[in-house]
């Protein structure tokens, strides 16, 4: 006997499960992102900066060869721009961990339309 179909045309119980499924990969996906970490670097490699997953700045090295104490101003951008690449890597790879699990949110919806989701109709 199959689950009663709920009106509207979806099956709530298959709906539920869709809804299990993706936070148990979400939940995945973020243990995986608390684990990583990604490196970031600027000036040819003068400047590195390595991240978490989450974005938590862990680790900031500086090659001597961009301490010039004359010119900080250029080692302050060589560090600013070293954190913003590592920062980019981590949207990178919290896309490429999320972006499965959170790809199929318009077919769990199975076209409800919620308003203010993103990737869901409405």
């Amino acid at each position: 006997m199959e689950p009663p179909v709920q009106p509207g045309g979806f099956d709530l119980s298959q709906l539920m499960l869709q809804a299990q499924q993706m936070q148990d990969g979400m939940a995945r996906a973020q243990r995986e992102l608390a684990e990583s970490t990604v490196t970031g670097s600027a000036g040819g490699g003068l400047v590195t900066a390595t991240l978490t997953g989450s974005g938590e700045l862990v680790g900031l090295e500086i090659s001597s060869e961009a301490v010039d104490p004359a010119d900080t101003e250029t080692l302050a951008d060589l560090v600013i721009a070293a954190v913003r690449d590592a920062r980019h890597e981590v949207e990178q790879l919290t896309e490429e961990l999320m972006g499965p699990v959170t790809g199929g949110l318009g077919d769990l919806a199975g076209g409800l339309g919620l308003p203010g989701m993103p990737g869901l109709p409405g």
